[in-house]
């Protein structure tokens, strides 16, 4: 499979994106995304279809293809001057001279009545305008998709056709709508500039993202004399294991690991959390983030398009150019949106000319209907908070795999927490520790402890061996691992010595409560207990869901008695504990079917659960299976940002259903308006391009409305 992104021109709303889906469709590629409020197109070629023979396609539907979308190029704006407000800027004067006609009694100029004049005024702009929207219509009826572009070239076409045949046949001002004509194109250019205006700023959260992915890097090389030198170069350039200097104040031009020295690093582009991190020698730095202070020499680990900054704003796009559920219903009013008003307006004509007996009257208000509907603000409805809902997600380090999860999360009443990693950090520290044995003091106990635990793998047996590292351990003449026991050790003196759980001690003691026991010689000498250190946000979450309704569950394999400890220590309402992947995955399976249930979870063993729930849902430092399988991501390493992920799921399906009501209100009062002569089609080519502005508006909202 070949995968292709590219860079679309000419979409201007949803018709036209369903356009393209259909011929690619048709070319049998798969995974198909096409993203109309940005351009972008994405697919997989299996062979069967080349890539330049799609692209060929696409010219030909009408449609251009500008570029490949590389991934440090992904979201950034196109440089040159929007076409829309070009065409808008030659059009306006030819179009306001013409506009002029109607006041020539008070400003004494009426040669501007002469109909060549006014002929030749408007066939500049009307040629502007047929081969923009003539030539898209046409290429639309070609693939049997009409798009909005067909009413306004019918619309302006004959208002100009009325116009010509007046000006040939002699028949007098009344028949000369030749600034009707021209003000419908400039106005529909203009709308739809102000259009792709609002929509870029609908992107602008994704574009500060990508913009963070494009920088100049300080490599390191050496010449030969193997002395280092410094060369700049652009980060796309950069190649895994190459070496980097990052100065105080510079962008990390690319994800790498530190070789040598210490920085203060500002990650807020992509955890959200605006407090810098210490960083020192073997830890990583995300590209894109932002060194506050220090200076490091670094070791490239992942190229710019393999980034976790480029994935994050390559796996955004392709969300926003899915469809949640909420859209099928306006695409399918769209597909047949534009026959409908052409039948409307052919209706109005024949109605008003029976009743009126006035040709002019009953073109000019069949010409409004035409250009006064909007399909664009249907299709554009729920792209415009999709972007926007998950651009602001994105900024705040909520990444969303799909659409559709923004969407379902307005009905999730169920949340069902992992403990180890999710709750916790996952991180063990020495809880108590106690003596059994008179004989032994504390500091010995600590080094026949560390002496023993320093050769085992499991996370309790290194946790213990940080905390009391020593210099003094015990040498030993031989030393084993029994798994699901602990380790066995014997000394040069010929004592036994047992470090491990309470399986190995059930003969010497009937408490089961502690995590290691230690034993000489068959004789318990202490016990320690380690403690998981509860995530500092996890309160609150679990405060917050509560107070929205919400019904929260612990889902754990490990023992019931922490998990019920853990569960009263958060207020979490019900425990499930000691549980295997398969009873997770039917437990969630259960919760999923009762009502919409979120799955948090962080492990190996939580990812058929996540796959299994509603809606999936795990943190950035979780396992790569169960980042993989989940629908949302929360990259700040916490749950922190658990609350606003659900808040933006509801507040941005709301947004949705707001601009779906307006467009579908729109339509519904401007079309009859238009139909009984209350409203020209000068004054309806305006309104259909401000409708798409109310939706751009109401979407940008989201950026700054308080959605916890």
């Amino acid at each position: 499979m070949e995968k292709i992104r590219w860079k679309v021109e000419g979409m201007d709303c949803s018709n036209c994106a369903l356009t393209i889906r259909r011929y690619l469709e048709k070319e049998g590629v798969q995974n198909i995304r096409v993203n109309f409020v940005d351009g972008d197109v994405a697919f997989d070629v299996n062979g069967n279809s080349s890539a330049q023979q799609i692209q060929k396609g696409i010219d030909a539907l009408g449609y251009k293809v500008t570029g490949t979308l590389e991934a440090d190029k992904a979201g950034l704006p196109v440089q040159k001057m929007n076409i829309h407000l070009k065409y808008t800027l030659i059009c306006l004067p030819f179009t306001i001279v013409l506009l002029l006609h109607m006041i020539h009694d008070w400003i004494g100029w009426h040669w501007l009545m002469n109909p060549w004049l006014q002929f030749a005024l408007c066939l500049p702009v009307y040629i502007i305008g047929m081969s923009y929207f003539g030539k898209s219509a046409v290429k639309s009826l070609r693939n049997g998709i009409p798009n909005m572009n067909v009413l306004i070239a019918l619309g302006a076409t004959a208002a100009f056709a009325y116009s010509l045949t007046g000006t040939f046949m002699n028949l007098g001002e009344d028949y000369l709508f030749y600034e009707t004509a021209a003000t419908i194109i400039t106005l529909v250019f203009f709308g739809n500039y102000l259009e792709s205006a609002s929509i870029q700023s609908t992107q602008k959260a994704l574009q500060s993202l990508a913009k963070s992915q494009k920088t100049v890097a300080n490599m390191i090389a050496f010449d030969e004399h193997h002395q280092e030198v410094i060369m700049p170069v652009d980060n796309k350039d950069l190649r895994s294991g190459d070496l980097i200097l990052i100065k105080s104040g510079e962008l990390v031009p690319a994800d790498c690991k530190i070789l040598w020295g210490n920085a203060s690093v500002n990650e807020s582009i992509i955890t959200g959390e605006s407090l810098p991190l210490e960083k020192h020698a073997k830890d990583l730095l995300i590209g894109g983030s932002i060194l506050a202070d220090g200076t490091v020499k670094a070791q490239v680990t992942a190229a710019a398009d393999d980034s976790a900054l480029a994935n994050i704003v390559n796996l955004v796009k392709q969300a926003q150019g899915e469809k949640p559920p909420v859209q099928q219903m306006a695409d399918r009013i769209s597909a047949i949106f534009v026959p409908a008003v052409i039948g409307i307006a052919l209706l109005t004509f024949i109605i008003n000319y029976f009743v009126l007996q006035d040709f002019t009257a009953s073109l000019m208000r069949s010409i409004a209907v035409l250009v006064i509907s909007c399909p664009c603000a249907l299709g554009l409805a729920t792209p415009a908070a999709i972007a926007v809902g998950l651009g602001r997600a994105a900024r705040n380090g909520v990444l969303f795999r799909n659409a559709k999860s923004l969407e379902l999360f307005k009905d999730i009443r169920q949340v069902v927490f992992d403990k180890t990693g999710t709750l916790t950090t996952g991180e063990l520290t020495i809880d108590r520790f106690q003596t059994t044995n008179n004989t032994i003091s504390e500091e010995e106990l600590k080094r026949i402890t560390y002496s023993l635990e320093k050769y085992s793998n499991h996370p309790i047996a290194k946790s213990i061996a940080t905390a009391w590292k020593i210099k003094n351990e015990i040498r030993w003449a031989k030393i084993e691992e029994i798994k699901g026991m602990g380790i066995k050790a014997t000394s040069k003196e010929g004592d036994e010595y047992w470090a491990g759980s309470y399986k190995m001690a059930a003969a010497l003691t009937t408490n089961n409560t502690h995590n290691v026991y230690i034993i000489k010689n068959n004789a318990l000498i202490g016990w320690i207990d380690v403690k998981d250190d509860i995530r500092p946000e996890a309160r609150s979450v679990v405060t917050y869901l509560h107070k929205k309704g919400i019904t929260t569950y612990l889902l754990s394999g490990d023992s019931k008695v922490k998990c019920e400890q853990l569960a009263r220590e958060l207020g979490i309402d019900k425990v499930m504990a000691e549980q295997t992947p398969e009873q997770k995955l039917a437990i969630v399976e259960s919760l999923s079917r009762r009502a919409p249930t979120a799955m948090v979870g962080d492990g190996i063993n939580d990812a058929p659960a996540l796959a299994k729930a509603t809606i999936g849902i795990s943190l950035s430092d979780a396992s790569q299976i169960a980042i993989q399988t989940a629908d949302v991501v929360l990259m700040n390493q916490g749950l922190k940002n658990l609350p606003l992920s659900l808040g933006l799921g509801k507040h941005t399906f709301i947004t949705i259903r707001q601009n779906l009501f307006w467009a579908f209100c729109y339509n519904v009062v401007a079309i009859p308006v238009a139909a009984v002569g209350l409203l020209n089609p000068m004054f309806g080519a305006l309104a259909m391009g401000l409708s798409d502005v109310v939706l751009g508006i109401n979407s940008g909202r989201l950026f700054v409305k308080k959605v916890t």
